[in-house]
């Protein structure tokens, strides 16, 4: 799945996608590159050739992503998240 994600940013996502509970987590620690890059690659959708190429990856791709939009990813406003990522301060670990 490329669509102008590096690959540290796909993972980011796809981990968010795939286990929720460390999304809510990232919105509370106000992760916001980490959120930003999870909604912005929910937006971006699965490529539909990755059906063709990989479909057990399409597929949970789309059942992540569907789920995401089920449990109210849709409120997410990318351009306020861009915001508040380029205000806050930058976490050190």
């Amino acid at each position: 799945m490329k669509q102008g994600f590096s690959r540290a940013e796909e993972i980011i996502a796809r981990a968010h996608l795939a286990m929720p509970d460390a999304f809510a987590q990232a919105i509370l620690d106000k992760k916001w590159n980490d959120v930003a890059t999870t909604v912005s690659f929910a937006q971006a959708d699965v490529p539909c050739e990755l059906a063709a190429t990989d479909p057990a990856l399409y597929q949970e791709l789309r059942n992540n992503i569907t789920r995401f939009y089920l449990r109210g990813g849709a409120a997410l406003d990318l351009n306020k998240i861009r915001a508040l990522a380029a205000n806050s301060p930058a976490l050190t670990p």
